[in-house]
């Protein structure tokens, strides 16, 4: 199987791999960037995050991109598409280290990211699960052009998370980018 690399003019994203480790279990281990993507990490729970991204692109040929970027090489977060077990629905999901917070690279992540899951899996929709206390997330899934779809209910260990199912559909996002 051949892994995608997306770039854009600022990133590259690829697929995880074993050096992406260090960076993301610093990521992981920032209590206010990890709040709202799964709560402070052990390094050995990062480890498993990243051998199950690693699994997911073996067994589904789809799952959360490394984010890099370009200009200093340096591994700042992760984006893609995700769908657990038990997920209320198909997700591109995002995560960022705070050096990287504000300067518009989620929203450039999450825009390649969305754009190869509708052409390359052709998923017919995509949510973003949010907690409702995510300001952040809120604003740039509403500014990718997600709508609120109520309340997310999520499976165990997540079960009772006060989280929110952000979601549009292909065609929508397609006439969106339409120059």
């Amino acid at each position: 199987m051949t892994l995608p690399m997306l770039e854009t003019p600022r990133l590259r994203l690829r697929p995880p791999v074993p050096a992406d480790l260090e960076p993301w279990a610093a990521m992981m281990a920032d209590e206010e960037t990890a709040r709202f993507i799964g709560s402070v990490q052990t390094r050995f729970m990062v480890w498993r995050s990243l051998m199950a991204m690693a699994g997911s692109w073996a067994l589904n040929g789809y799952g959360f991109f490394s984010v890099i970027e370009k200009a200093t090489g340096r591994w700042i977060g992760r984006v893609g598409p995700w769908h657990p077990e038990g997920w209320p629905a198909p997700e591109i999901a995002w995560g960022l280290v705070r050096p990287a917070w504000g300067q518009g690279y989620a929203a450039e992540a999450a825009t390649a990211a969305i754009d190869w899951t509708f052409a390359a899996l052709a998923w017919p929709s995509i949510a973003h699960v949010i907690h409702r206390e995510n300001a952040r997330s809120q604003a740039l899934a509403r500014r990718l052009g997600a709508e609120r779809h109520g309340a997310a209910t999520l499976p165990p260990p997540f079960d009772g998370a006060e989280a929110d199912l952000w979601v549009q559909d292909r065609a929508r996002w397609r006439a969106r980018r339409r120059p």
